[in-house]
């Protein structure tokens, strides 16, 4: 059986809730630190189904930890894997890969000061219409991988009967791109995010209802920069609003706020050769002209205005949905979080706002729940986008769906489902992100301006105990990826995978496991791919 370091402190029972929640009531609830070091030797056979009919087979070796704190002051989650691939031939090199995600919360002051922080490192396939799916199999020359962390203070106090509340983020993602990637006839090459860095602040004061007026009052304001390397691209949004809560009931009310914003997207050009085309560089990247002007692509300042509804009749329920003005057009936003006992919960999304890769990338990390376990691919080890929770579980494959550098408007809506029953676990996802790119006039990025790219995606997930000697998991996953980008077209991905694990004695295990992937692209060939694996785990 699998061995454990658990430490205990406190009576009382952590009661499954939405994930704000939650954590505002940590204060009452146990600690418990988890701790799950393993390491793992497997024999992976591979198969290609097509194009070709190639079969390779190495040997997997790799060490890991899970962990998972959860307390009075504290919280979060983490799964590190690092791997080493060894084959046999030239048609699997030798690699390493690290992978891995967290979330977590610290109390510098308890109620009143806490310092977060969110890491991923992960693997991607690169497509030449610019999509990005997690089922690159080993030493795929499109193969791109992925690092982000951001962390920050949040601060909640009082001052009489106003609630202060304000925060700062600082994010970091970068992206190793490609050795190739595979376009069509006609298309221009896909400019791969490289990295970028993310500095976020907001700020809030505010009274509310009957404290002492019969309705709550706020003011605040926000600033958001977001730097890419790529074409030394852009993005300064500042606001500042004032918001007002008019209650209809004990659980719900009305609400609304009015302000200014101004943003603005520039960029710079790409470096031309003597016949004024694009330079790329040795990494297959534009080369920015540093010498030349920063371009303006977007400038946008004025009124911004949204009303809305806010329901919370519970601990374990909590909904609010608006609509308004921004970004000089209509806009939609809000969430539903619904915890229906202590074994089960649903969340619902829905996002407006603009940023880049590495924005979006960063704002989902830090929506991660802080008490998850990660799904991964048995075979390969990757991680599988999601996370499942019983505080809510929720998925990065949206945000992946598209790696392009362009500045862009994102609007999406995400739906994540998990539920515990007995000794089994499962979790449903499903999205759609759409991505409507911004470019300066005059700069190689003026093609990209208004292009829209769409994506579609679910996964489900299910795992247990069969005694208390067997277990499994079973994963799938479906991508559907639109381009707007001319010659780009269409890509569908498809994903499924098993295993099986058998304790011998405590704590070693012999593990099996398949999966199967399907890669239908516009841009490139068709690709249909099978794999195997046997091998022995030590969980510590």
């Amino acid at each position: 059986m699998n061995r454990k370091l658990i430490l205990l402190a406190g009576a009382a029972t952590i009661v499954a809730m939405p994930a704000q929640a939650q954590e505002a009531q940590r204060g009452e609830s146990r600690k418990t630190v988890r701790v799950d070091p393993y390491i793992e030797a497997n024999q992976v056979f591979a198969a290609e189904l097509s194009p070709g009919d190639d079969t390779v087979t190495y040997t997997q070796v790799a060490a890991g930890v899970d962990v998972s704190v959860q307390g009075r002051n504290n919280g979060g989650s983490a799964s590190v894997r690092y791997e080493r691939t060894f084959g046999y031939d030239d048609t699997v090199s030798d690699s390493s890969t690290l992978s891995g995600i967290a979330r977590g919360y610290a109390s510098v002051v308890p109620r009143a000061l806490t310092v977060e922080a969110g890491a991923l490192a992960t693997r991607t396939r690169v497509d030449g219409n610019g999509g990005a799916t997690l089922t690159a199999p080993r030493s795929d020359p499109s193969e791109s991988r992925i690092y982000s962390i951001y962390a920050g203070p949040n601060l909640h106090t009082s001052a009489g009967d106003a609630e202060v509340n304000a925060n700062y983020r600082f994010g970091y993602t970068r992206a190793e791109a490609p050795d190739a990637i595979v376009v069509a006839p006609g298309a221009a090459r896909v400019d791969v995010f490289d990295e970028s860095t993310v500095h976020s602040a907001n700020a809030h004061v505010g009274l509310r209802p009957g404290a002492p007026l019969p309705v709550g009052i706020g003011v605040g304001g926000g600033v958001y920069q977001e730097d890419t390397s790529n074409l030394d691209s852009r993005v300064r949004d500042a606001h500042v609003r004032a918001d007002v809560t008019v209650p209809l009931g004990p659980s719900l009310a009305l609400v609304g706020g009015v302000g200014y914003e101004d943003v603005e997207i520039s960029n710079r050009d790409a470096v031309r050769d003597a016949g004024g085309n694009p330079v790329i560089g040795a990494d297959g990247r534009l080369v920015t002209d540093k010498a030349g002007p920063r371009q303006i692509a977007y400038d946008v300042s004025g009124l911004i205005w949204d009303v809305g509804v806010v329901w919370r009749p519970s601990s374990r329920t909590a909904a609010e949905a608006h609509v308004g003005k921004r970004y000089d057009s209509t806009t939609y936003y809000g969430s539903f979080a619904w915890a229906p006992d202590s074994r089960s919960s649903v969340n619902l999304s829905v996002y407006d706002g603009i940023t880049g890769f590495g924005g979006q990338l960063t704002n989902a990390l830090a929506s991660l729940p802080t008490d998850f376990a990660a799904i991964r691919n048995p075979v390969t080890g990757d991680l599988d986008g999601c996370v499942s929770s019983v505080e809510g579980g929720n998925c990065l494959t949206g945000v992946l769906g598209s790696v392009r550098s362009a500045v862009f408007r994102g609007r999406g809506v995400a739906f994540n489902y998990s539920r515990q029953v007995g000794r089994m676990t499962g979790g449903f996802g499903a999205g759609y992100d759409r991505r409507k790119f911004i470019g300066a006039p005059g700069t190689v990025l003026a093609a990209a301006n208004g292009v829209v790219d769409e994506s579609y995606w679910i996964a489900a997930s299910i795992s247990g105990q069969l005694s208390a000697r067997d277990s499994f998991t079973v994963n799938s996953r479906a991508q559907w990826f639109t381009s707007g980008f001319a010659g780009a077209g269409d890509a569908t991905v498809l994903g499924a995978a098993a295993a099986y694990r058998r304790y011998l004695i405590e704590g070693l295990s012999a593990n099996a496991a398949v999966s199967v992937d399907r890669l239908d692209s516009d841009a490139g060939p068709d690709l249909s791919t099978a794999a195997a694996l046997l091998g022995l785990r030590y969980d510590f």
